[in-house]
């Protein structure tokens, strides 16, 4: 039997753009010729998967249409949620439309998945889902983990054991924890929380039944009856009054920290959801030779910079800084900028306080923020940077000092 992909695409993309009015959904910010929603749809072009469901709302529906028609699929659900309500609802709200459709796949598989993750490898990733497909039940959850590259703390994290039948069982959560912690856990071989999950609908239907009956009764009210939720096409248009009664909560505190019936995929795969400017940084740094043309190599008196990609009020560049050089005691009036060491010990200066930085450091530099990049060592510094506003050009430099005499 196939197993049905369901792609949450609600995300609004605030981690990245915050306080920003200009704020873009993350899966479809086009990086270069691909978006992370794209990226999503192929990895269910597979034989494994029947069609997909997405769950978004109607501000998103007309890119996913066009992204579901540009890779060619035919067959889909497209789920409309009238409000944010988090993942709770989000999750058994499409399994509710799975289950009510009249296609006899009420017992088909479901696999839930984010539409802004970055999976590598994916022959392995398709590996286990088929070695555990068998080993679904009416009413345990199986939960993707990625072994952690970092300690992080913008993603949870899980811990396991085995038990006598070879399954990896989930023995606690841990919900964004500090580095230091983070560090910690990562010893006792903790995975992180990918948000993706591989379960049977009559387990859903058990849990959130169990352990939330509030949700579940609110949310089968808007599938009650085709006057509450409209379907034209195969896209569910759900009530708006029915729909705004249903409590907001996320998945994992619904349901998943309640339950103990919760089993572990270990992905040992390179995994990004992308969410920091530091990340993505580390994606172009990875691609340079893929976005590098000297055409956009620019000299200056401190080194040079290369423009690898301007997106929409974002230019990813690559900065190297000379031995004894510097560049100058500036400020922006209409951009932020995200710096991402790469190489050499840099001396930062942010407004009144210098911060030595080494290899793979970050540092955020706010609007109209003084700052400077100073190397006072042989070893050039390289530096990977985005610069995020609305305009994004040279002549949005306000120079204070300049060893070159470049102040006016």
């Amino acid at each position: 039997m196939k197993i049905i992909p369901v792609i949450l695409c609600g995300g609004e993309g605030t981690r990245l753009w915050p306080n920003s009015k200009n704020n873009q959904p993350k899966q479809f910010i086009d990086f270069g010729g691909w978006n992370l929603f794209e990226k999503t749809l192929e990895r269910i072009d597979n034989p494994i998967f029947n069609y997909p469901i997405i769950s978004t709302n109607l501000k998103y529906l007309n890119k996913v249409k066009y992204f579901l028609k540009k890779k060619k699929f035919k067959k889909f659900k497209i789920v409309l949620e009238p409000s944010k309500k988090n993942t709770g609802p989000a999750i058994l709200a499409s399994t509710l439309a799975h289950i009510n459709s009249s296609n006899n796949e009420w017992d088909s598989p479901l696999i839930f998945l984010s539409s802004d993750h970055l999976i590598y490898k994916e022959k392995v990733f398709y590996k286990e889902i088929k070695k555990n497909a068998k080993k679904l039940s009416n009413n345990n959850i199986f939960i993707f983990g990625a072994k952690p590259s970092f300690p992080s703390n913008s993603y949870g994290y899980f811990l396991t054991k085995k038990n006598n039948n070879k399954i990896i069982q989930v023995t606690n959560f841990v919900e964004k924890p500090q580095v230091s912690i983070a560090r910690k856990l990562i010893q006792k071989k903790a995975y992180w929380n990918t948000g993706m999950f591989f379960v049977k609908p009559a387990s859903l239907i058990y849990n959130f039944n169990k352990f939330c009956p509030q949700i579940y009764n609110s949310t089968l009210k808007v599938f009650s009856s085709f006057s509450n939720t409209k379907v034209f096409n195969n896209i569910y248009f759900l009530d708006k009054k029915l729909f705004k009664k249903i409590p907001a909560i996320s998945f994992d505190y619904a349901v998943l920290e309640k339950t103990k019936n919760i089993n572990a995929i270990k992905l040992n795969v390179p995994w990004s959801d992308l969410g920091s400017w530091k990340e993505i940084l580390n994606i172009y740094h990875k691609n340079k030779l893929k976005y590098f043309n000297k055409k956009n190599v620019y000299h200056r008196p401190w080194g040079k910079y290369i423009n690898l990609y301007k997106g929409k009020n974002f230019l990813i560049k690559e900065l190297t800084i000379n031995s004894k050089s510097s560049i100058s005691l500036q400020k922006h009036r209409h951009r932020a900028e995200h710096w991402l060491i790469k190489d050499g010990k840099p001396i930062i200066t942010l407004n009144n306080k210098k911060f030595l930085k080494k290899k793979h450091d970050s540092i955020f530099i706010p609007q109209g923020t003084i700052h400077r990049i100073e190397n006072l060592y042989k070893k050039p510094v390289k530096i990977m940077e985005v610069q995020i506003g609305s305009i994004l050009k040279e002549s949005d430099i306000i120079r204070y000092k300049d060893i070159y005499g470049r102040v006016k």
